[in-house]
This record gives structure tokens, sequence and C-alpha cells, in this order.
């Protein structure tokens, strides 16, 4: 009687043969191994659902932080309830010793017909992300991983059918499983702009780079593959997708930047629709680093990837990317780290005014808005690339900006650094350059005589002086009428600013000549207005007033 009772009473299910009904139906079970979890691998599973319903369900391959900050996969394949069990069911179905970690069957090994199944399970079971920080921690399990990684890279290189829109999904959540993730914090986190040099920085290496670099490789494959359709592949490689890789460029790993700069180059010539918020999205990257933190690895390789885009505009330009120009391209000069990516800077300025030459006044106008004024070797640096600019310069443009320009370049001729004033000298060098000046002369040699004449005398350099007596002849050659009237002028400036500076000094010596003879007695010194008014007067230097 007491068995009939007990026969009655409802019995608990087992979550233990629930896991075995789901395998029993062909589903791929979510891989879930203990040797993962001591190293902080974290999976969601299914297998309570699926124990319930009787059916392997599709949960995807979300990703999950664990608590020492690595990541694992919580995936699931679909089910494949109703189809038989062919002999291939012991090679390419669920991974065997449910809680391990083990490599799965190579695509050599099994019928093509099972190679697209079989490469969704291989895209799941690279979605574990392990912890590098312990290099022998899970050294089998990463090897592992590592072969399963080139098998996949070499499987998306040989693949000879469309990729469906399951596979995109896999492929995209493989892909953000390992690559999106937040970049360690560097040693000038908390340094002031004014304090941070990204030249005498230490870059850091990124120790997943083993499994990262071919992760980087299976997307650039992806991307560039002639199986892969854009339009269906846009849903996936979305905008938050392309955002997150953006992100990505400001680790300090130079490897992790060149796979990124071909990647996101790859993706704009793809992928045309997101090509105005690719832009948009490095404008707004430029603008944080210029107007507030001024640090960031990677905006030489947004700048190689624009150099390439802005060769590729359509004639004539757009107002967008004109503002794009004066808005990120030209402030871009004024962050203290420019010699970092002033290269690839300066080939997208020259490739603007090789589009439109209307622009070259714009640009010039730009770079005397930034000019450094105690950083010698940024100064070299703008001459050189003004170099660049006036060589893709007409004379209606050149004459619109040349008396800014020339002043500007006058106080670079008299600069103490010899390498500045060198630099200056070197203009005149260029075949272009030179006609341009020759051209303006009457407008452009008052302006550097000066400058010219005092480096004649005085410029502690001796290759400076050498090249500055050549500018004097090309000048003297061209027109030595306009040369005499020059040196006159200058001749007399200087009188004048002696007789100035000989009267300063009478007026000075008189006020301390009345100042010693009252010093004896307590009250005050009282000057006469006369004497005062000529202090005032002779304090402005004559030569800034003929100046001006």
């Amino acid at each position: 009687m007491i068995k009939q009772i007990l026969g009655k009473l409802p019995r608990k299910s087992s979550s233990k043969s629930s896991h075995n009904d789901a395998n029993n139906d062909g589903a791929v079970s979510p891989m879930n191994s203990s040797n993962l979890n001591s190293v902080g691998v974290g999976l969601n599973s299914s297998s309570k659902s699926n124990s319930a319903s009787g059916k392997a369900s599709n949960s995807g391959s979300g990703v999950v932080r664990s608590s020492n900050g690595t990541y694992a996969s919580a995936a699931a394949a679909k089910s494949n309830q109703g189809k038989k069990s062919g002999p291939l069911a012991a090679q390419v179905g669920p991974i065997p010793n449910y809680g391990t970690y083990e490599a799965l069957p190579s695509f050599r090994d099994v019928p093509s017909s099972e190679k697209p199944n079989l490469f969704i399970r291989k895209l799941k079971m690279c979605c574990v992300v392990f912890d590098f920080s312990d290099p022998s921690k899970n050294f089998k399990e990463k090897e592992i991983k590592r072969q399963t990684l080139l098998e996949l890279v070499d499987y998306i290189s040989s693949v000879t059918s469309k990729f469906n829109e399951v596979a995109m999904q896999e492929i995209t959540k493989m892909v953000a499983a390992n690559l999106f993730r937040t970049l360690p914090s560097t040693n000038h986190e908390g340094k002031l702009p004014d304090m941070y040099d990204a030249e005498e920085e230490e870059p850091t290496t990124e120790p997943s780079w083993p499994h990262l670099q071919i992760v980087y490789e299976f997307l650039l494959r992806f991307v560039a593959s002639s199986e892969t359709d854009a339009k269906l592949a846009k849903r996936y490689i979305d905008h938050s997708f392309v955002l997150r890789l953006l992100d990505l460029f400001d680790s300090e790993d130079l490897r992790e930047r060149e796979y990124l700069k071909t990647i996101l180059h790859r993706i704009y010539g793809k992928f045309m629709v997101h090509r105005p918020f690719i832009r948009k999205a490095i404008n707004n990257i430029f603008y944080r680093f210029i107007f507030e933190t001024e640090k960031h690895n990677g905006v030489a390789e947004l700048l190689e990837i624009l150099g390439s885009i802005i060769n590729g505009f359509a004639l004539p330009l757009k107002e967008e990317h004109k503002l794009f120009l004066v808005r990120a391209l030209i402030p871009l000069h004024k962050p203290k780290c420019v010699a970092m990516y002033h290269q690839q800077l300066s080939y997208c300025i020259t490739q603007f005014v090789e589009k439109d030459l209307k622009l070259s006044d714009t640009v010039i106008r730009g770079l005397l808005k930034y000019w450094p004024i105690t950083n010698s070797s940024k100064e070299v640096m703008f001459l050189g690339e003004l170099e660049e600019v006036l060589e893709a310069t007409q004379a209606a443009e050149f004459q619109r900006c040349m008396v800014p320009l020339f002043r500007q370049i006058g106080r670079c001729l008299n600069s103490s650094h010899f390498q500045v004033a060198e630099r200056a000298l070197f203009l005149w060098n260029n075949d272009h350059i030179r006609n341009l000046i020759t051209q303006n002369r009457k407008v452009i040699l008052p302006l550097v005589f000066p400058a010219l004449e005092q480096n004649t005398r005085s410029h502690w350099n001796q290759a400076v002086q050498s090249l500055t007596l050549n500018v004097r002849k090309i000048f003297s050659d061209a027109d030595q009428a306009l040369f005499d009237e020059c040196l006159v002028r200058f001749q007399e400036d200087e009188i004048k600013e002696k007789e100035a500076r000989e009267k300063r000094e009478s007026t000075w010596k008189r006020l301390e000549d009345v100042a010693a003879s009252k010093a004896v007695s307590t009250e005050a010194v009282l000057v006469s207005k006369l004497v005062s008014s000529v202090v005032i007067a002779n304090s402005t230097n004559p030569r800034t007033t003929v100046s001006s």
C-alpha cells in the first residue's frame, strides 16, 4: 500500500535528464566548463527553458563580464529537432563532455553540407574570452581557441557562397565579444594637457594580442569578402558597431590601431550608407581631442583614413566638407602633440587645396591663427606645411593673404633659432613660391627687408647668414631700384630709432637726477608736465608706428 501511495506522488524533474533530452534532439549545448569558471568566465544558459519545453532554444551569444574583468559567451544553437542523426552526428553534433572547452572537428574532416553548421559552432565557441593577465592560466584552452580562430580565418577566405543572416549575426557577436572592451587606463589619465607629452610616454601592448590579432584578421576578411552582401550586413555592422570600433582607436597598441585603420577604411568603402555617419563620428573625436582632452592615441590613423577619403571627394566640394576643413582639420594644429600626426594632417590639408584652389587662402590664414610662438620645433613643421600649401596656391589666392603671411615669415627669418630661420629661407628655393614672391615683390620686400638686413649683420649662425645673402641677391637682381629704396628706408628707420632711444635715455637720466636731488627730503617729487609728456611720447617705437 505504501508503494501505491508513493507511486501516485508527482516526481520532481531532473535538470540532468533535461540536458540529455536537449542533446538528444541534436542541439548544440552552450559551453560551461568548471575550468573556465576558475578564471572568472561566467556563462549564461537556456538549459532550464529547454528542459521545460523539451526543445533547445536559440538564445544567441550574449557576453557577460565576470568578477575579474574577463568575458564569456552565453551561446546556444538552434534546435535540430526532427532531423535524423546521420553518421556525422558524432563529429559535428554537440560538444562532447559538457563542461569542458575542447576543440571541434576541423573543416577538412566534415562534408561540405555540414561546414556552415560547424562554422556557426566554432563562432559560438570563440565567444569565450580568456584572462591574459596570467599567461600560464588556461594555456590549453587558449591554444584551442587560437587554432579555432585560425580555422575560421581560413574558412572565411575560401567560402564560395553568400553569408546568410544567421552567419552574419554570429560573426558580429563573436567579433564584439572579443574586440569591444574597456581599454586599460593609461598612466597619463590624471595629467593635465600641458603635462602630457605623447612622444615621451611609453606605449603599452595588449596582452591578449595572440587572440585579438586573429579576430581582427577575421573581421577584415569578412568585410572585404565578395561573399559579404553589404545590404544584409549593414543590419549588423551598424552605427553602434562602427562607434565601438572607433572607440578602439584610442588603444595604445600600434598593431591594433593599424588593423582598425584598414578595417574602418574597408567598411567606409563597402557600406556607402554609413559614410556620412563615419565622417561625423570622426569629427566628434577630433572636437573632443582639440577642445577638451588633447589626449588620443589614434589621431594619426584616423587622419590617414581621411586622407584617402578626401582624395575621393567629388567636385565641386560640398559645404559639409569645407566646414570639416575649417572646424576640425585646421584647429588640429592647436594641440601641443601635433608632431604625432602632423604628416597625416598636412597631407589632408594639401588634398583639400589641390581639390579646390580657392581654399588656399582659408588654409594659410588658419595656419597663421594657430602659429606657435614659443615652440620652435612646431614652427619648423608649420613652415614645411606652408611650403606644400603655397606650392598649390595660385596668384589670386596668394595676393589675398600675402601681407599677414610675410609679416609672419619676416619674424621667422629673424628667429634666433637657426632651424626656424633656415626653414623660412628655404621657401625661396621653391621655384613656384619664388615666382609668386617676385611677381609681388613691391608688397613683400618692404615686409621682409628689415629681417634680411639684420640677419646679414648680426645673426649668429653662418648658414643662416649665407642663405640670407642669397635671398637678398634674388630681390636685388629682380628689382634693384626697389631694393635700394627699401635699404634707404631701413637706414632712415634706424636713424629715427637711434634718436628716439637717445631721447628716451636722456629723459630717464633727467628723472633720475631730479629724484636724486630731492632724495634727502621726505616730501614727494613733482615731475613737470613737460618732462612727463616727453617720456610718454618717446616711449613709442618709431618702427612700430611706421609699420602700423
